[in-house]
């Protein structure tokens, strides 16, 4: 970043903190505004729009700590914010990190570490506004894939529904693309320069879900929950069987007030988000078993929209490849490869258990692995660990990741196992519990730390 265009604004209630630190960033050749207070801060943030804040801990009106959790909520490319505090601690530094901050300094300054951190701070939020600009144009170009006369159908409907506030429930097995179409109506309504975010409900523990939702106070400080964090935004629920029935009625009152108190609170908090959900079990059956709430379920499914397996709209497959095929070259920097159009018949007429998430994770794996322009059929039936007697296809082990360092190869490993049961267990968490031995809360964790989407 030119030094001449950065800007950078300093938050501190001591005169001579704020006048030292505004001369050293001047003699350097930045463009410095100054704030003694929060009050003060929030309008200098509004008209300079800063490339980096220095912000106080504390301060008479509102704490730094607050402050930045309000920027963080609020603003989802916050520039970098660098915490000071005469009285340091590892708490503090720890709780500034966690909630967004770039770094944390101590006072007394030391100039050296200031102006260091300052320019590495600076260059990361050069890369961040690049990276940003990249990813919203990977976003434009992202959408569900397919001409088949079922995907036109779904994108149509989610054009007209984005238009209004219906709460839409998206069904549909494991892989089918859920968030994806989520995403899509996100990006077609009034909320589409809002934040978009996706929590896995049954990631959530039943003991933390209240604070997860609606967040906190504690001590005069606020911690923001989801609902909050996806103001004038979308927020997907995905999997809502797994939510816990103390949530379900806390989301179903905050749901019909758009308002609610965070834990230890007492001021209600107001907000405007779009909430969608999604799930691969019949949702009927949890509701007549009083596992999940009537009146939760209507209100959350006052649309309900069935995304078809991958088996039923074949014909889209050979575009999915190809547009993987592109969306890795582009995205991961991989090698070009094309499938050969016997691979492509082959693929049309695979079982898919796994979907469109399985299709990805074909074609990165050949694309990765592979050498040649073209993807052979025999490449891809090794790919897919199948033998192919009388018509059907059953998997064989072929291990990948032994030349790895064990903690990769672990991961590799945990990923690849998960992924196998998930596809054999047609998406279900319940019946993958089953199969791996390991209960449902901690398996959440698990696919939620692999990065594999429910």
């Amino acid at each position: 970043m030119n030094i001449n265009t950065a800007r950078i604004l300093v938050v501190d209630d001591e005169p001579d903190i704020r006048r030292l630190v505004c001369e050293i960033l001047q003699d350097e050749g930045y463009q410095v505004a100054m704030a003694e207070n929060a009050s003060e801060a929030r309008e200098l943030k509004k008209s300079h729009q800063p490339s980096l804040i220095l912000l106080d801990i504390w301060m008479p009106d509102t704490d730094g700590i607050t402050l930045l959790k309000e920027w963080v909520a609020e603003d989802a490319m916050l520039c970098p914010v660098v915490m000071m505090s005469g009285h340091g601690s590892v708490e503090a530094a720890v709780e500034a990190t966690r909630l967004g901050a770039y770094d944390f300094l101590e006072k007394p300054l030391s100039l050296a570490k200031l102006l260091l951190i300052v320019d590495r701070a600076l260059e990361a939020g050069s890369l961040q506004v690049e990276n940003a600009g990249l990813r919203r144009q990977l976003v434009a170009d992202i959408e569900p894939v397919g001409k088949s006369a079922s995907v036109f159908k779904i994108k149509d409907q989610l054009k007209r529904l984005a238009q209004h506030e219906t709460r839409v429930l998206f069904c549909g097995e494991a892989g089918v693309g859920k968030e994806l179409y989520a995403r899509y109506l996100h990006n077609n309504s009034a909320y589409k320069n809002g934040p978009f975010v996706d929590v896995a409900v049954g990631s959530i523990s039943p003991e933390n879900s209240a604070v997860e939702f609606f967040g906190k106070e504690s001590q005069g400080r606020v911690f923001p929950g989801l609902l909050e964090r996806a103001h004038k935004g979308t927020l997907l629920l995905t999997e809502i069987g797994g939510m816990d029935k103390e949530t379900q009625l806390r989301l179903l009152s905050a749901l019909e007030s758009s308002s609610f108190l965070r834990v230890g609170g007492s001021e209600a908090v107001h907000v405007d988000v779009r909430v969608v959900a999604s799930t691969r079990i019949v949702m009927d059956e949890e509701v007549r078993s009083g596992r999940f709430r009537q009146d939760l379920y209507y209100l959350l499914n006052e649309v309900t929209l069935n995304i078809p397996p991958l088996r039923e709209h074949s014909e889209d497959v050979p575009g999915l490849l190809g547009f993987y095929v592109d969306y890795f070259v582009n995205h991961d920097k991989l090698s070009f490869r094309k499938f050969s159009m016997a691979a492509q018949n082959f693929l049309r007429n695979y079982s898919w258990l796994g979907n469109v998430r399985e299709l990805k994770n074909l074609v990165q794996r050949l694309m990765i692995l592979g050498v040649g322009e073209e993807i052979e059929l025999d490449e891809v039936k090794a790919a897919l660990g199948t033998v192919v007697s009388d018509g059907l296809a059953t998997s064989s082990s072929v291990p990948e990741f032994f030349n790895l360092p064990l903690k990769d190869a672990r991961d590799h490993f945990e990923k690849a196992y998960l992924e196998y049961h998930f596809e054999r267990t047609g998406g279900s968490v319940a019946k993958l519990s089953a199969a791996v031995g390991m209960e449902r809360t901690h398996l959440y964790r698990k696919l939620h730390s692999l990065n594999i989407k429910l």
